[in-house]
C-alpha cells in the first residue's frame, strides 16, 4: 500500500514538473501576443505599407534612436542619427551600424520598444533589421536600414517618441536549431 502511495505521489509530482516545463515553453509566445495587443513594453506592430497621400505637415513629432547591447552581447551597435523630427503620415529612413568585433561568426536579433509605450501603435515599420537575424562574421559590419512611419492618427499629446533597439546575441540558439534541421536531413 506504501509502495502505490510512493509510486503515484512520484507521478503526481513528475507531471507538475512536466506541467512547469511546458508553461515555461509557452510565456514567450503568450507575452508576444499580449505584448500585441495591449502595446505593453512598447512592441510596434507588424509591417506595414506607407501612403504618400496621409501626411500630416501641420505636426511635427521628434523621433529618438537608441542602441543597447544585452548582457553578453559585444557588437559594436549605435544609430547612424540619434534623432529626426517627423510629420505623421510620412515615410523615413534612417540606419543603425553594427560591426562584430569577435573573432568569430555571431547572430544577433534586435528587439524593439518604444516608448511612451501607448503610443507604440501609432509607430509602423515598413522595413525592419528587427525583422531578422543579422549575422555577421569577424570584424564584419553592415548598416541596417530602418524605414518608418508616424501614423497621422498619434495623440496630440505624442511630440516625442522614442525608439530603442536592445540587441541580443543568438548565436548559440541558431546553432541549437542547425543541428536540429541538420539531424532531420
Amino acid at each position: 500500500m506504501e509502495n502505490t502511495n510512493t509510486t503515484s505521489f512520484a507521478l503526481k509530482l513528475a507531471a507538475v514538473a512536466l506541467g512547469m516545463f511546458g508553461f515555461g515553453f509557452a510565456m514567450v509566445p503568450l507575452y508576444d501576443v499580449i505584448c500585441d495587443i495591449t502595446g505593453l513594453n512598447g512592441k510596434t506592430g507588424d509591417q506595414v505599407v506607407a501612403r504618400d497621400d496621409a501626411i500630416d505637415t501641420s505636426r511635427e513629432i521628434k523621433v529618438q534612436f537608441i542602441a543597447n547591447n544585452n548582457a553578453g552581447m559585444s557588437w559594436e551597435f549605435r544609430p547612424t542619427v540619434r534623432t529626426m523630427t517627423v510629420h505623421p503620415g510620412a515615410s523615413y529612413r534612417t540606419d543603425f551600424f553594427a560591426r562584430n568585433p569577435t573573432a568569430r561568426l555571431m547572430t544577433a536579433q534586435a528587439v524593439p520598444s518604444v516608448t511612451p509605450y501607448y503610443a507604440s501603435r501609432y509607430l509602423h515599420k515598413t522595413e525592419c533589421f528587427c525583422f531578422e537575424q543579422q549575422q555577421l562574421a569577424n570584424g564584419e559590419s553592415i548598416d541596417m536600414p530602418l524605414h518608418f512611419v508616424v501614423d497621422r492618427d498619434v495623440p496630440e499629446d505624442v511630440t516625442t517618441l522614442t525608439l530603442a533597439y536592445t540587441l541580443f546575441d543568438v548565436t548559440e540558439q541558431v546553432d541549437v536549431a542547425q543541428v536540429r534541421l541538420n539531424g532531420l536531413n
